[in-house]
């Protein structure tokens, strides 16, 4: 009785984890979508029926409910439709319009949209629409294939663009991969411990099943769950208990000459660069005299540039920086994964502090010596 009652709390749905933003974004963007498509199709083949096929609706919830699963990408909703049309279209030419070639075309599709990497549910239905859509798309033959299928996939797929990018939806869904700044064969110091990637893909392959998430979403989603249970259990620590207060920093309009000097009787690697209202311009470090940092490229004789020449001719303009009140668990992946040394504290605009891998590395083994003791 127990394993019954188990199996069939099985069938209860799990909570949803979308916001009431991203719901009201989905059927909006849905509805708005398939309304545009068909108001298209049929103004360019309304003469033709059908100008607008069923499937898309099911194509709509994925570009607008789930425009982050790896179903509803570009290539996934073109390639896949393309390929289940062609296959629906050849099973009811070769074997009638039949149960029978139905199954077989809805078979022949997932298989070949597993081989091309475009695997999208509702391509299914377009398979099937191709042999059982009736005398309407039969007659069509292959040209059903380029329309309505093709003339539909790529409006809708042109909305989702439109749509999901003005509201700040990232559309086609790319995970944010950090190359290796370093240009080494060696994985990110974030995955060199703990879930790796090599674990995460060897248990993937165990399952043996299509996983709707890409392997990099869920590498960002096992981190980001790591460092909320390492502050939940070793408490947080923020920029500004842990950053140097008194810091060494230089005007852009200084020379190259007072820069060096500033970096040998400091012992330090990097000074950030401000002006008279402590506003964080820029960082000029031991790396910007050695290498051209637009051209990538060691200096000939070390410095292209004299040391008469000002700070603002060599220094690094992008720069990064924490907030006084920032957790510095938060800075683990910029310094690591981007290969940063230093980094400027600002509160508001004003520089306050400075912080390095050192400080950072020091106040984590304490913190967590301390709580283990």
């Amino acid at each position: 009785m127990m394993h019954l009652l188990q199996w069939l709390r099985s069938f209860v749905p799990a909570p949803s984890t979308a916001s009431l933003r991203e719901r009201l974004l989905g059927c909006v963007g849905a509805g708005l979508g398939l309304l545009v498509t068909e108001a298209i199709s049929r103004h360019a083949l309304g003469t033709l029926n059908p100008w607008f096929v069923a499937p898309m609706g099911a194509s709509a919830v994925l570009l607008f409910a789930v425009p982050a699963s790896p179903l509803a990408q570009p290539w996934s909703i073109i390639g896949g439709n393309l390929v289940a049309a062609g296959i629906g279209v050849a099973c009811g030419l070769l074997l009638g319009h039949t149960g029978l070639a139905a199954g077989l075309a809805g078979a022949l599709a997932i298989g070949a949209m597993f081989k091309l990497r475009c695997l999208h549910p509702p391509s299914g239905a377009v398979a099937l629409t191709a042999v059982l859509g009736g005398p309407a798309v039969a007659h069509l033959g292959f040209h059903f294939v380029i329309w309505p299928v093709l003339l539909n996939s790529l409006l809708l797929l042109a909305f989702a663009l439109i749509f999901n990018n003005a509201l700040q939806r990232r559309y086609p869904h790319r995970p944010h991969v950090q190359p290796n700044v370093h240009h080494t064969s060696d994985p990110k110091p974030t995955l060199r411990i703990g879930v790796t990637p090599d674990d995460l893909e060897a248990v993937l392959k165990s399952r043996g099943e299509e996983v709707d998430i890409s392997r990099e979403d869920l590498e960002d989603i096992l981190f980001a769950a790591e460092l909320r249970a390492h502050r939940r259990h070793f408490g947080t620590v923020r920029c500004d208990e842990i950053m140097s207060r008194d810091v060494v920093s230089v005007r852009p309009d200084a020379l190259l000459g007072q820069a060096w000097a500033l970096l040998a009787e400091h012992k330090v690697t990097a000074l950030p660069v401000a002006n008279a209202q402590e506003q964080v311009l820029g960082i000029v470090s031991l790396h910007d005299f050695l290498v051209d940092s637009v051209a990538r490229q060691p200096l000939p004789q070390l410095r292209r540039v004299g040391l008469q020449d000002k700070v603002s001719s060599i220094m690094t303009t992008r720069v990064l920086s924490a907030r006084a009140d920032q957790p510095i668990d938060e800075l683990v992946t910029l310094f690591s994964d981007r290969g940063l040394h230093h980094m400027p504290v600002v509160d508001g605009e004003r520089l306050v502090g400075m912080i390095t891998q050192s400080d950072l590395l020091a106040a984590l083994y304490k913190n967590q010596a301390a709580l283990v003791a």
